[in-house]
């Protein structure tokens, strides 16, 4: 595997702890330690480690989208008239401007970009479409989904 970062290797005990953190970043240190058969000291030194390795990169939050008002998700394929440098710079950059803009990915296929989009019904769609979207120069096609379910939900394989 050619990558600029080295592959390291993580035991169990390595990857309970990524699960218990990821599941609630708030447990403490005695109960982690607890949970993974390891003494307190033991623990935060290993998610020392982990932090300095950027395999823990922050802790955050995680927002229901619904309880403030994003009730649906909409997964928008787009192809860019052009893919220059340049171009593919200048709409990443615009498309980071876009608070309802969750996720964007440049892909291979048969579409440039995966968007993912966080809106509270159609109408707030077709509005951000005229005014954010569609205002961006260079889009040539999109195709836009609805999320009707999500049936699962991970950060990382762990």
């Amino acid at each position: 595997m050619n990558s600029s970062k080295e592959e390291k290797i993580f035991d169990k005990t390595d990857l309970s702890i990524l699960r218990i953190l990821l599941q609630d970043a708030r447990r403490t240190l005695q109960e982690i330690g607890q949970e993974v058969g390891l003494s307190t000291t033991s623990c935060w030194s290993r998610i020392k480690r982990l932090e300095s390795e950027g395999v823990i990169k922050r802790y955050t939050i995680e927002v229901d989208p619904a309880s403030l008002g994003y009730r649906d998700t909409v997964i928008v394929q787009l192809n860019l008239e052009s893919h220059t440098e340049d171009t593919l710079y200048a709409f990443g950059q615009v498309l980071a401007t876009i608070p309802e803009v969750l996720e964007a990915y440049l892909v291979s296929g048969d579409y440039d970009y995966y968007i993912r989009i966080a809106v509270r019904d159609t109408r707030d769609y077709e509005r951000l479409l005229r005014e954010k979207l569609y205002k961006i120069p260079g889009i040539r096609h999109s195709k836009s989904s609805f999320v009707l379910r999500v049936l699962k939900e991970e950060s990382v394989p762990v």
